[in-house]
C-alpha cells in the first residue's frame, strides 16, 4: 500500500474554541490508482492533501507513505520526502520568478535527481508550452502558469501527485488533456494521484471517488 490513513485528525484554534477540521479520516490508496475528494468548499480537502505532503502537521492518528509514518517528523525529513516521493499541483502556482519557462519545468526533477530530457519533452509537447519555453512567469496567463507548474510536477515522477483542483484555471479541453496525462503517468509508471476537485465528471474518471463532509469522509 503505497498511502494508509489512520484517524487522522486535525483542528485549529480559533477565538469561539477548536475548529476541526477532519476528524478521524481513514483510507488507503495503492500504487498505480487514482482518487478523486470531492467536498464544498471549506470541508477539509486541501487541508487533507497538505498533511498527506507533509506540509502540515496532523494532530493525531497516522499517515503511512511509502512505508513512513510522515506524521511527527521535523521538516527537514519532510522536504526530503516530497523531493523524493511527492509531487504537488496546488491552486497556487508557485513557480520560481527568476527562472523562464524550461527552467522551472526542470527544477524539481534536477533536485530530486530524476531529470529525463525525453520525459520532459514529452510533457512539453502534451502540455503545449513548446512555445512559451523562454518566457518568465510574470509574462504568462494563469492557465499557462498552471500547466508549467503541473509540468513541473510530473517531470519528476514522483510516486504520488497531490492536486488540488488542478485543472480550475484552465478551458474544458485543456482541463481534459491535463488529466489524460496525469492518469497516463499514474498507469505508465505505477504511481498514484489524489486529486481534489469539484467537477462531479472530472472525478468519473478516476478509479475511486471519496466525498468530506465536515471533515468526515463519506
Amino acid at each position: 500500500m503505497l498511502l494508509s490513513l489512520t484517524n487522522v485528525d486535525k483542528s485549529y484554534a480559533t477565538a469561539e474554541g477548536p475548529l476541526h477540521v477532519l476528524q478521524k479520516v481513514s483510507f488507503a490508496l495503492r500504487a498505480g490508482s487514482s482518487l478523486a475528494l470531492r467536498g464544498d468548499s471549506g470541508s477539509g480537502k486541501s487541508t487533507l492533501l497538505h498533511l498527506i505532503a507533509g506540509i502540515d502537521t496532523a494532530d493525531g492518528g497516522d499517515i503511512m507513505l511509502n512505508g513512513y509514518n510522515i506524521v511527527g517528523h521535523d521538516e527537514a525529513a519532510l522536504a526530503a520526502l516530497r523531493r523524493g516521493t511527492v509531487g504537488l499541483v496546488f491552486q497556487q502556482y508557485n513557480l520560481i520568478t527568476s527562472l523562464d519557462v524550461a527552467a522551472n519545468l526542470a527544477f524539481h526533477a534536477h533536485l530530486s535527481g530524476r531529470h529525463d530530457p525525453s520525459w520532459l519533452a514529452t510533457l512539453v509537447a502534451r502540455l503545449g508550452l513548446g512555445d512559451i519555453l523562454t518566457r518568465m512567469p510574470e509574462q504568462l496567463s494563469g492557465g499557462q502558469q498552471q500547466r508549467v507548474a503541473i509540468g513541473r510536477t510530473l517531470a519528476a515522477r514522483p510516486l504520488l501527485v497531490l492536486a488540488d483542483e488542478p485543472t480550475g484555471n484552465l478551458d474544458e479541453a485543456t482541463g481534459d488533456a491535463v488529466l489524460d496525462l496525469m492518469l497516463g503517468m499514474v498507469k505508465q509508471t505505477g504511481a498514484a494521484l489524489i486529486m481534489a476537485t469539484h467537477s462531479e465528471r472530472l472525478a468519473g474518471r478516476l478509479d475511486t471517488e471519496l466525498r468530506l463532509r465536515a471533515g468526515k469522509l463519506s
